[in-house]
């Protein structure tokens, strides 16, 4: 989901509660703050010696643990916040929005939007991580099948990553 899509969502629908959904049945707590927005600039090189450069929007919610609330925010309060952070840092809108969250029972990640359902009261954001990928596997010689783990060194082109 690019950025610019999250925030209409929030105009479109400013009285609904905003919930993210973490893991299957596990949502962010009520109360929870966004601490952070993060214009992130990726400029990498992998495995293959294959270079690569994007830019995301990382949004951090935290859970403050002294605050007990059955009050979720709303659509219209995040929007607000997010607004007064593009009018000191403006932010990257044709961009993938990612949110970084944990608590003491899941590790810190950033997430991946993976749907939206939006009913009479709340906007529930269904996030997930995507898991790690060799990007170079045609350079390094990886296919389908497991490689064998070997002593050679392994180098582009070698058949490991």
């Amino acid at each position: 989901m690019k950025t610019k899509e999250f925030l209409s969502i929030l105009k479109e629908q400013p009285n609904k509660k905003l919930l993210f959904e973490y893991r299957s049945g596990k949502f962010v707590a009520p109360g929870y703050h966004i601490t952070e927005i993060k214009n992130v600039t990726v400029d990498a090189v992998d495995c293959g010696a294959g270079t690569d450069f994007w830019k995301e929007t990382v949004i951090q919610l935290w859970e403050d643990p002294k605050e007990q609330t059955d009050h979720y925010m709303s659509a219209e309060k995040a929007l607000g916040i997010l607004r007064k952070v593009d009018r000191i840092k403006p932010m990257e809108k044709d961009v993938e929005v990612k949110f970084e969250y944990s608590n003491p029972n899941f590790h810190t990640a950033q997430l991946f939007v993976n749907d939206i359902i939006v009913d009479k009261d709340a906007i529930i954001m269904k996030l997930g991580v995507e898991k790690t990928d060799c990007k170079a596997k045609e350079t390094c010689g990886i296919t389908s099948e497991p490689v064998k783990a070997s002593n050679a060194e392994c180098t582009p082109g070698g058949g490991c990553c």
